[in-house]
């Protein structure tokens, strides 16, 4: 069994109005808040903390999102998002120790696989395998 700790990299709160929330929370905490398209879930990225392309500069900070509430959707309120190497791994982990994945993992474009569960106590988190990061280089011809 490895040892191996799987971070806290993210969170996520539902909201009815997602032009309201990202008001709220850039008014009273100074959030930046970057609004998706349909593509991406209509999802509204926030950071919370000076980041970069690599995520947060500082150790164990982390950014977040909102993601819009909707009727057929389980468990909708905050969350915590854990990072893992290999989902279908980790998905077999929280079922053998007593968790219920809800659904199939989703890719999510740019950012990874990502599904949601249940732990042994009713509480949703979630799971997301990252893309590798690629440091942006130009392509030299």
């Amino acid at each position: 069994m490895s040892n191996q700790m799987n971070p806290v990299v993210h969170f996520e709160m539902p909201a009815t109005d997602r032009k309201r929330i990202a008001n709220f929370y850039s008014n009273a905490f100074g959030w930046q808040t970057q609004m998706l398209g349909p593509d991406m879930g209509d999802y509204v990225v926030v950071t919370t903390t000076e980041s970069d392309e690599n995520g947060p500069k500082k150790p164990g900070a982390i950014n977040g999102g909102f993601f819009p509430k909707k009727d057929d959707f389980p468990a909708q309120y905050p969350a915590v998002v854990i990072a893992v190497d290999n989902i279908k791994e980790s998905i077999s982990k929280v079922t053998q120790a007593g968790g219920k994945i809800l659904g199939e993992p989703m890719d999510i474009p740019g950012i990874g696989q990502y599904v949601s569960f249940y732990d042994t106590e009713g509480n949703r988190a979630s799971i997301l395998q990252p893309l590798p990061r690629m440091s942006v280089r130009p392509k030299s011809k």
